[in-house]
């Protein structure tokens, strides 16, 4: 449960906070611009709808921000590593659950990691959006100019992405910094004229809107929602700074800054319903409204930049942990493993973001698709919570289960407010997650088959190699190293290779990639090497889900623990199959065998995924019919 990421900090603790306000609070700070807006819209603008629709707003931010995530999730850390796969994999040692218990808390925490893709597709198009209308405010004519200018920033956000962010993820900070302070002096200045706002911090105005108008407060809840969407984002990067840094930047500024707007809002509309069309923009004087418009896109090109790049870790967490296709991931930057870019999801990404552009052309229309899935993953996020505190931490289930049941009930009041935005476009985020987990558990449960097929039709390697012992095979120098997920059996590569011609390397690694349920592992514990006797030796190297494999770089540290291994004269063996469906499966079983060849065609080879080099690599195909 304990963390060494927050007790390593040498950049110190401020300056921590203020980088961790461009990486983790981008999503919600810049929520301000639509949330209260989109809210109000559902509501009529008196003051009995912005007291109630305030009050909910800053006890969501208490209870579900400042409760929940900061305070109680972010205890969860796997390795000072967030996000659902980092807590479902804190369940992945109980051994006190049934191997169906786990699979099913499997099954639902993959549910919720991908639900996460739709998030990531309609943050950028709603936050970039809804930065560009403020141009509105400024000139209502060129209002035809909005999705044109949203779409050219979004294309120029994901064709820069190959670059990484290391070098203009310095600015984050201070530019949030600067965008929260901002925000919090336009609201201020209004709730000055207006103070009467202020009585909307009671949850008393809340209940009475609640009970004055329970229809209303249903749709208002949707809406109310957006202002906490970013928490999931929040969790998931907590390993980039650890949890002091987040919870300090949280309360001392992003929290204050944000009631402090959303009240000034609220004042706005009070002192004149004509703005409950623009509460944000209509916050500042004309003359302030084109840098205000430049601020806010920039803040919200951060946001987007933050998501992106969650989508990307959260890729290769799944990859490594065997639940998604090999794809190309490549790292950004020397210094930091976190810079990866993962180039087929950049595409997916951008070219759903724009069509959700054209298809929704407003921020507010977009509001209606956004909010389903991030609330199914929270109430995901609470079941496994649960789990963890009970069985992980050992605390004592009758004092856990009423805060579960409590937290839940405020998740599962959102999801039945998100549920009514289903036809209005909230079903697009779900087809996409319910795609992406269905990819995930074909391609798991189908390298699953292959290997126990391969097993199936293969040799144990004690018994390989006793038959060796009897016979009088020929070695040629050089060191051979053949990637297998076969352990103990003989790697299909090499019995296919020794089939069709019989001659060994003179020294030979079974070499076996391990991805541990643990964020990292240090270098100095890579390597597992157990000698077998004849030459033959099983090298074991392990990877935490956060890290890329690179083969020769394992070897290298191979080489400074055994100096008789020759680097120079290593060839690389890689069996390459190819997935036939059968013809006797059902027509479930079918469907999932052809998408696992599709997957399994598309999927990026082992040279490039483990860093191989090209003239060194020897394929050998075979035809697989499962």
């Amino acid at each position: 449960m304990a963390t060494g990421q927050d007790e390593k900090q040498p950049a110190g603790l401020a300056a921590l906070s203020v980088s961790a306000l461009g990486i983790v609070y981008g999503d919600i700070g810049t929520s301000p611009l639509y949330a209260f807006r989109t809210a109000l819209g559902r509501a009529t603008p008196d003051e009995m709808s912005v007291l109630g629709i305030l009050s909910m707003i800053v006890w969501s931010l208490v209870i579900v921000v400042s409760l929940k995530y900061l305070l109680l999730v972010m205890r969860a850390d796997n390795n000072g590593e967030g996000g659902v796969l980092a807590l479902l994999a804190l369940l992945q040692p109980w051994r006190g659950a049934s191997r169906r218990g786990k699979g099913v808390l499997l099954v639902i925490g993959l549910f919720g990691a991908a639900l996460l893709y739709g998030d990531g597709m309609i943050t950028p198009a709603i936050s970039v959006l809804s930065a560009v209308e403020g141009i509105q405010t400024i000139e209502p004519t060129i209002s035809d100019f909005v999705v044109p200018i949203t779409i050219v920033i979004l294309l120029g956000l994901f064709s820069v992405q190959w670059r990484g962010t290391a070098r203009v993820a310095v600015l984050f900070g201070p530019v949030m910094l600067v965008w929260f302070v901002v925000i919090a002096l336009l609201g201020l200045a209004q709730i000055m004229q207006h103070p009467v706002v202020l009585k909307a911090l009671s949850p008393l105005y809340a209940v009475e809107f609640g009970i004055a108008r329970p229809g209303v407060t249903a749709m208002v809840m949707g809406a109310v929602f957006l202002a906490v969407t970013g928490c999931e984002a929040l969790y998931a990067d907590m390993g980039h700074f650890g949890r002091p840094p987040i919870r300090l930047a949280w309360f001392a500024c992003v929290f204050p800054c944000l009631v402090i707007n959303y009240f000034g809002q609220g004042a706005l509309v009070l002192s004149d319903s004509a703005h409950a069309g623009q509460t944000f923009y209509g916050l500042a004087p004309g003359f302030l409204r084109i840098p205000l418009v430049l601020l806010a896109t920039a803040a919200t090109i951060i946001a987007s930049q933050a998501v992106i790049s969650g989508a990307f870790s959260l890729t290769r967490q799944a990859v490594q942990l065997g639940q998604f296709p090999r794809v190309e991931i490549r790292q950004t930057s020397a210094e930091e493993t976190g810079q990866i870019y993962v180039p087929a999801i950049n595409l997916f990404l951008a070219v759903s973001t724009v069509a959700l552009v054209l298809a929704f052309r407003s921020s507010e229309n977009l509001a209606a698709a956004y909010g389903i899935a991030v609330s199914t993953t929270m109430v995901i996020t609470t079941i496994l919570l649960y789990f963890v505190m009970v069985y992980r931490w050992k605390w004592k289930a009758r004092f856990v289960l009423p805060l579960i049941l409590c937290l839940a009930l405020i998740d599962l009041t959102f999801l039945a407010a998100n549920s009514l935005k289903i036809m209005e476009g909230g079903w697009l985020p779900l087809a996409v997650g319910a795609g992406i987990f269905v990819i995930m558990r074909t391609w798991a449960s189908g390298r699953g088959r292959l290997i126990t097929y391969l097993n199936r039709n293969g040799q144990y390697m004690d018994a390989f190699l006793d038959d060796l012992r009897h016979k009088n095979v020929p070695r040629v120098p050089g060191t051979a190293v053949f990637l297998t997920a076969s352990l103990p059996h003989v790697p299909p590569a090499l019995l296919h290779q020794f089939w069709h011609l019989p001659v060994l390397h003179e020294r030979i690694i079974l070499l076996h990639v391990e991805s541990e349920e643990v964020p990292k592992v240090n270098a100095r514990q890579r390597l597992e090497v157990k000698d077998l006797g004849q030459n033959f030796s099983v090298v074991h190297a392990h990877y935490g889900f956060m890290q890329s494999p690179n083969i020769p770089v394992a070897l290298r540290l191979l080489g400074e623990i055994d100096d008789s291994l020759d680097l120079d004269h290593v060839t690389y063996f890689v069996g390459h199959e190819t997935i036939i469906p059968s013809q006797d499966a059902s027509f479930l079983r079918r469907w999932q065998e052809k998408l696992f060849a599709v997957l399994t065609r598309n999927a990026v080879r082992a040279t490039a995924f483990y860093k191989l080099p090209p003239e060194k690599v020897v394929e050998l195909g075979m035809q697989i019919e499962i």
